[in-house]
């Protein structure tokens, strides 16, 4: 639902409303295209926000959904109605949103294939149509007008801005030569790009409402976790076509949408987090996957494990667990619990919990970067719900510490060349805020606030960690650039929106400061 327009559009709702007696009375489908397709979808089946029809429901009761419109959801865009619509008509509006459509489109290999569509203007270049440093490339996304600008990460000169999906959602992905560049929308839309040519090569639709997609570690395949249907799919990065399309379902036959799905790249697999199950998902697309625990879909079809394609593990947790964090050896996963009360950690290579995390105020772990501490590596996590970063040592699972800070965070950032973190206040009424933090002492050394009033957030660094790249999150943004060090800043680039900015080096080295 958007906050930004829903006032203003009030106004216009009159048209569709009912005058009994004076009041204005709106029957629930009215009230929703008035509120909430703006976000959702006039079809329900999600744009910015998710998709709001009981299979992507099913965990909210109608009380709940009811909660969710009067009050918003912390830690996301989604406001509060109470002001706006009586209650009841939220008691309406959440019992019709609970409605199933009259159809949901099937949406599998065949109509993912069918939705593709190839750039005829499109010519593969041999070299770089440009003289910047390959390695050095920047991408800006900016979601005001779905654009993304493509920086020189040494004189921040804008080589090519170029139109995306609507709604990018999740980070894009390079492949490991930082060529191509796969960006996804909330609506299931995945766009080709050829940084080199500065073309678009194509774009195909693998779901109907997405998380977030992830890289295979040899570059081949491309994995795209949906909410809408409950699937997996993979496709070649080479064409855009359907590898394989994986249906959902946890051990006991429950079907599940995906969270987020993650690569591991020492692993050549890749690791999903489950909404609706206690389960991960590990599945592999190497070559000589290990020999323990696998279920798939060709089990009467007496294949060897090292026969199927992309073979499946799934391990049963003993919570929900909805975002992940890896290890460097990428053998041990921290998972956040629903409640947001703590974590857990997972031996991927026996398939248990082998730790539990002290986590408090819903971690964001998909947000945790890590660095060298001493004599130990430390993981660092924003919490969504309250004013905290969690200092995690990964060796022993303890916290070391738990810094204060002005507000929820979103984002963390930094980079080996520097001795700062940098860590927004991105929920609550200090988003204007921006803290940087030694990584020896634990301490904020700074607090920046470049444009009072205005939401900072998402830093990104350039290759060699000399500048850090902050976005002013509104319409009317920019994208300012930092002097690491100094903490001043030397540019100001105007944007519309820009939220994430993703270096190419960063990025495909899995730089300990980059969240992967």
């Amino acid at each position: 639902m958007n906050s930004l327009t829903k006032k203003a559009t009030w106004g216009a709702a009159l048209s569709a409303l009912i005058l009994i007696g004076g009041p204005a009375v709106a029957g629930p489908e009215a009230l929703y295209q008035e509120n909430c397709a703006s976000c959702h979808g006039e079809n329900r089946l999600g744009g910015t926000g998710p998709a709001l029809i009981p299979e992507t429901l099913k965990r909210m009761r109608g009380p709940k959904v009811a909660n969710v419109i009067t009050e918003g959801r912390a830690a996301t865009q989604m406001p509060a109605f109470a002001e706006d619509m009586t209650a009841d008509q939220i008691t309406e509006l959440a019992a019709w949103l609970k409605t199933p459509l009259d159809e949901i489109p099937a949406w599998g290999e065949e109509q993912i294939n069918a939705s593709r569509e190839l750039n005829p203007d499109y010519v593969q270049v041999n070299a770089p149509v440009w003289s910047s440093d390959p390695m050095n490339i920047t991408l800006a996304v900016e979601t005001g007008d779905h654009h993304v600008s493509v920086m020189d990460g040494d004189t921040f000169e804008v080589l090519d801005r170029f139109p995306t999906p609507f709604a990018v959602h999740g980070g894009p992905k390079f492949d490991p030569k930082g060529r191509f560049v796969f960006i996804m929308s909330r609506d299931g839309w995945v766009q080709k790009y050829d940084i080199y040519a500065l073309k678009e090569v194509g774009r195909v639709r693998a779901g109907l409402n997405s998380r977030n997609i992830a890289m295979s570690a040899d570059g081949k395949w491309l994995a795209v976790a949906n909410y809408l249907p409950n699937t997996l799919t993979i496709l070649s990065t080479e064409d855009l076509t359907v590898a394989t399309v994986r249906e959902v379902k946890g051990k006991d036959g429950t079907p599940s949408r995906v969270s987020a799905v993650y690569q591991a790249p020492p692993r050549e697999s890749f690791v999903l987090a489950l909404k609706d199950v206690p389960e991960i998902w590990e599945i592999f697309y190497g070559k000589n996957p290990p020999q323990f625990g696998f279920a798939h879909d060709w089990r009467t079809e007496g294949l060897a494990h090292t026969d199927i394609p992309f073979p499946l593990r799934k391990i049963t947790t003993p919570d929900y667990l909805d975002d992940f964090f890896f290890d460097q050896t990428y053998e041990y996963v921290m998972g956040a619990s629903r409640s947001g009360e703590g974590g857990q950690v997972i031996d991927l290579v026996i398939g248990q919990k082998v730790a539990d995390l002290d986590l408090p105020g819903m971690p964001h772990l998909g947000s945790g970067i890590t660095w060298k501490y001493g004599d130990t590596t430390v993981m660092a996590t924003p919490h969504l719900k309250d004013g905290t970063i969690s200092v995690i040592d990964m060796k022993t699972w303890e916290t070391v510490k738990r810094i204060e800070t002005m507000g929820p965070g979103f984002f963390m950032r930094s980079h080996e060349n520097s001795r700062y973190v940098w860590a927004d206040v991105f929920f609550g009424p200090n988003r204007d805020k921006m803290h940087v933090i030694d990584k020896e002492t634990l301490e904020i050394v700074k607090t920046l606030a470049p444009v009072p009033g205005a939401t900072v957030a998402h830093v990104e660094f350039t290759k060699d960690g000399k500048y850090a790249l902050v976005s002013v999150w509104e319409d009317d943004g920019e994208v300012l650039v930092y002097d690491a060090e100094t903490l001043e800043i030397v540019k100001r680039l105007p944007m519309r929106k820009p939220s994430g900015k993703y270096n190419v080096w960063n990025k495909i080295t899995f730089s300990e400061g980059t969240s992967h």
